[in-house]
């Protein structure tokens, strides 16, 4: 099982951090929203719970609940610019659809 970041996301989330002053990461999790079931949810961490999963990618910290790993296991994360939009984005290998405006996805 595992979870990766590309550099760009990486740096990112570091800068992130930097500017936040605290925090040992970032926790991924999936909740249940828009048109296709599942959405991605990122947050920041300072302590992890006894039963989440921790990834190393990159130098930073990815955090995961047992619900959401089965679902999220394989994902890349990845943040792109493109013009004025600049956002992460979820290359996830269990995800079997996505809806039309890319808020959720079905697996």
């Amino acid at each position: 099982m595992a979870i990766t970041l590309t550099d760009s996301a990486a740096k990112r989330v570091v800068d992130f951090l930097d500017n936040r002053g605290s925090g040992i990461g970032i926790r991924l999790s999936v909740q249940t929203t828009g048109c296709s079931g599942l959405g991605y949810n990122m947050e920041f961490v300072d302590t992890a719970n006894d039963d989440d999963s921790v990834f190393d990618d990159n130098g930073v910290k990815v955090i995961i609940d047992a619900k959401s790993l089965i679902y999220l296991d394989g994902t890349e994360v990845d943040y792109v610019k493109e013009g004025l939009n600049e956002g992460f984005e979820f290359n996830n290998p269990n995800a079997k659809a996505e809806c039309g405006c890319g808020e959720s996805f079905t697996v």
